[in-house]
C-alpha cells in the first residue's frame, strides 16, 4: 500500500516537494555559516596580486569594508543562489536517483550502490546549473566590487553596490545573456563536482553505518562528517574550473574557459588555478556539514508528518 502511494502522482509530487523544501532550507543555512570565507575565496581567485594570503585578504576586507559590506558582501544573492541551486539540485537528485535505479534494474533507491548516487548527482547538476549561474554571477561581482574598481576604475566606477541595482545594470547593459557569462565553466565545475559530491557523501555514510543500521540512522554527527567530507572532495576536484569561472564572471570576459585557463597557467603558473583553495576548504567543512544536516532532518521531519 505504501509503495503504491509513493509511486502515485500525489506521492511523487510529495517526495519532490520534500526534496525541494529540504534543499532550500539546507542551502540557506550553509550560506550564513560560510559567506565570509567564500568572499575571501572569490577575492583571491579574481585578484591574486592584491593579497598575500587568505589571512591578509580577510583582515584587509574587514578593515576596509567591515562585516556586512565586506565579509558578508553579496550575501543576499548568495542566499538566493544557494536556495535556488540546492532546491533544484536536491529535487532533481531525487528524480535522477529513480531514473538511475530503473536503469540499473534496482527497485528501491536505498539499495543503489554509491556509483549510482554519484551518477544521479552528475545528472541533477545539469538542471541546477541554469539556476545557479545568474545568481552566482551577481554574488561574485558584489564580493569583488572594491577590487574591480581599484583594478579598472574607469569602467567599474559606475557599478552599483546593491544586488537589485547591479542586477538591473547587467540587464540594461548586457541583457539576459549577461547573466549567463561563465555558464560553460559552471557546467564543467558542477556536473563532475556533484558526481564526486554525492558519491563521497553516500560512500562515507555507508562506511560510517553499523551493520544493523541504515544510512539514515547514523545520527547527526556522522551525517555532518559525511557532509564535510563530500564538500572537501567537491572543491578539490573542481577548483580550477571555479577559478576560471570567477575570472570570467568578475572581469566580464567574453572568452572561452579554455583560453582563460591557459592564460592563467601561462602568466601566473599552474598553482594559480588553486588560488583561494584554502578558504574554500575551510568554508566548505561547516557549510556542507550544515547543508546535509538540515537537508536530512528536514526530510525526516516532513516524511513523518
Amino acid at each position: 500500500m505504501l509503495d503504491q502511494k509513493l509511486s502515485s502522482p500525489d506521492g511523487k509530487f510529495r517526495n519532490g516537494f520534500i526534496d525541494f523544501t529540504a534543499g532550500s532550507l539546507g542551502g540557506a543555512a550553509q550560506i550564513y555559516v560560510s559567506q565570509p570565507m567564500d568572499t575571501v575565496k572569490v577575492k583571491q581567485q579574481s585578484f591574486p596580486q592584491m593579497y598575500k594570503n587568505m589571512i591578509d585578504c580577510f583582515v584587509k576586507t574587514y578593515r576596509t569594508d567591515g562585516i556586512f559590506r565586506g565579509l558578508y558582501a553579496g550575501s543576499v544573492p548568495a542566499v538566493v543562489a544557494s536556495v535556488a541551486e540546492n532546491s533544484v539540485l536536491f529535487a532533481a537528485f531525487g528524480g535522477c536517483q529513480k531514473v538511475v535505479a530503473y536503469a540499473m534494474n534496482i527497485e528501491d533507491v536505498k539499495d543503489m550502490p554509491t556509483l549510482g548516487h554519484a551518477f544521479s548527482g552528475f545528472l541533477a547538476a545539469f538542471f541546477s546549473t541554469f539556476t545557479l549561474c545568474p545568481t552566482e554571477l551577481v554574488k561574485c561581482k558584489l564580493q569583488a566590487l572594491r577590487e574591480m574598481r581599484l583594478h579598472n576604475p574607469k569602467s567599474c566606477a559606475h557599478l552599483p553596490i546593491t544586488p537589485w541595482k547591479l542586477t538591473k545594470h547587467i540587464m540594461a547593459t548586457e541583457g539576459i545573456p549577461g547573466f549567463f557569462r561563465g555558464l560553460t565553466s559552471t557546467f564543467v565545475r558542477e556536473m563532475p563536482g556533484y558526481f564526486c559530491f554525492f558519491g563521497a557523501y553516500e560512500g562515507t555514510r555507508e562506511l560510517l553505518r553499523k551493520p544493523h543500521q541504515t544510512k539514515e540512522e547514523i545520527g547527526a554527527l556522522k551525517t555532518m562528517f559525511a557532509g564535510a567530507v563530500s564538500g572537501i572532495i567537491l572543491w578539490v576536484s573542481t577548483f580550477p574550473a571555479d577559478v576560471i569561472k570567477s575570472r570570467i564572471q568578475v572581469n566580464n570576459l567574453k572568452r572561452s574557459m579554455t583560453s582563460v585557463g591557459l592564460e592563467i597557467v601561462r602568466t601566473e603558473g599552474f598553482f594559480a588555478l588553486y588560488n583561494g583553495v584554502l578558504p574554500s576548504i575551510l568554508r566548505t567543512i561547516p557549510a556542507t556539514a550544515t547543508l546535509f544536516l538540515v537537508y536530512e532532518y528536514t526530510k525526516k521531519t516532513l516524511n513523518e508528518n
